[in-house]
C-alpha cells in the first residue's frame, strides 16, 4: 500500500527558474545624463566660468596694462555707464540696429522662401545660389562691400552716380547718416538666406489640400497666408526672431571692420563700445560691465520669448 500511495503521489515539480529582469529599452535611467554631459561640461568650463568672471571684473576696476590689480568698486561701473551720454547713444543705436535687422532679414526672407517655394522651372538651382551670401565669410563680405562703397573707386558710387542717385563725396561708411544704411544693407544681404531657407523648410509643411481647400472655398493669396500659413509657420518665425536678436546683438567683425563704430560713433552697438573700452582705453572693468549689460539685454528677450511662447501654447490647448 505504502508503494501504491508513493506512486499515486503527483511528482514534485521543479522550482520556477529565477525570471531575469528585461532591460528597458531605454537604457538606465542615468543614460541622458551620460549624452548631456559633455555638452554641461563643456558650457560650463569655456561659458560659466569665463561668464562669472566677467561679472565679477564688472565690479571692479581694472586696467588690461595691470589686469591683476583690480580694485572693487561695486556698482559703480554701471552708474558711470548709464551716466553716459554716449552709452545712451550707443544703446539705442544698438536698439535701431538689432531690430532693422530682425524685421528686414525676416522680412525678405519670407519672401524668397515664397518665392522659392512656387514650382518654377530651375528652383533647385536657385535654392542653392541663395545660401552664397550666408556661407560666405564675414569677414569678405565686411572688405568687399567697403571696396564696392569706397568713395574714389567703387562700383555702387559710380552705378548709382550713373542714374543720379549718388550721395554727395560718394563717401558712405564716412557719413553719419549713411553709415549704418550701409551697414544694415550688408547684413541683411548676409542673413537672409538664412531666414529664407529656414522658412522655406516650414512653408513646406503646410498640408497641401488645406491650402487647395481654402482656394475651392473662393480664399485669395494673401486670406490663403493669413488663415492657413500664417499659424503654421509662426512658431518659426517667432524662433528666428529670437535667434536674429541675439545674433545682431553680437555682431562685431562686421561693423568693426566696414566703420570701427563710426563716423562720430554713429554705428558705435555695445560689442564695439565694449572692445574699444577694453582694447583701446584699457579700461577692463568697464568693458566687463558693458558685456553685462549685453548679457542682462539678451536674457529678457529670451525670457519674454519664453512667455509668449507658454501662452502661446496654453492659448492652443
Amino acid at each position: 500500500m505504502t508503494r501504491l500511495a508513493e506512486a499515486a503521489r503527483p511528482a514534485p515539480q521543479p522550482a520556477p527558474a529565477p525570471r531575469r529582469r528585461r532591460k528597458s529599452p531605454q537604457g538606465s535611467r542615468w543614460t541622458p545624463y551620460f549624452f548631456i554631459a559633455p555638452a554641461a561640461v563643456y558650457l560650463l568650463v569655456f561659458q560659466g566660468i569665463p561668464l562669472l568672471q566677467e561679472m565679477r571684473l564688472s565690479f571692479t576696476e581694472t586696467s588690461l596694462l595691470a589686469p591683476n590689480k583690480n580694485v572693487w568698486v561695486g556698482f559703480d561701473n554701471f552708474t558711470e555707464l548709464f551716466a553716459e551720454s554716449e552709452f545712451n547713444r550707443t544703446l539705442l543705436t544698438t536698439f535701431i540696429y538689432v531690430v532693422a535687422c530682425v524685421f528686414f532679414s525676416i522680412t525678405v526672407g519670407m519672401g524668397a522662401a515664397l518665392l522659392l517655394n512656387a514650382n518654377f522651372r530651375g528652383r533647385g538651382i536657385a535654392r542653392s545660389l541663395i545660401m552664397i551670401p550666408w556661407a560666405a565669410p564675414s569677414v569678405a563680405v565686411a572688405l568687399v562691400t567697403t571696396w564696392m562703397l569706397n568713395a574714389q573707386y567703387g562700383i555702387i558710387n559710380r552705378a548709382l552716380g550713373s542714374v543720379g542717385l549718388g550721395i554727395p563725396d560718394g563717401a558712405w561708411l564716412d557719413s553719419q547718416a549713411y553709415a549704418m544704411p550701409a551697414i544694415l544693407a550688408t547684413t541683411i544681404w548676409a542673413l537672409f538666406p538664412f531666414t529664407s531657407v529656414v522658412l522655406l523648410a516650414a512653408l513646406q509643411s503646410v498640408p497641401e489640400e488645406v491650402k487647395e481647400a481654402a482656394i475651392m472655398d473662393g480664399a485669395g493669396k494673401l486670406w490663403v497666408f493669413r488663415v492657413v500659413i500664417w499659424p503654421t509657420i509662426k512658431p518659426t518665425v517667432a524662433v528666428l526672431m529670437v535667434l536674429m536678436t541675439i545674433w545682431s546683438i553680437r555682431r562685431f567683425e562686421l561693423i568693426w571692420l566696414m566703420t570701427q563704430g563710426g563716423p562720430v560713433k554713429a554705428t558705435n552697438t555695445l560689442v564695439i563700445d565694449l572692445y574699444s573700452r577694453a582694447f583701446q582705453q584699457n579700461d577692463i572693468g568697464k568693458a566687463a560691465a558693458v558685456g553685462m549689460v549685453g548679457i542682462v539685454i539678451s536674457l529678457l528677450i529670451v525670457g519674454v520669448y519664453a512667455y509668449v511662447a507658454r501662452r502661446a501654447e496654453q492659448e492652443a490647448a
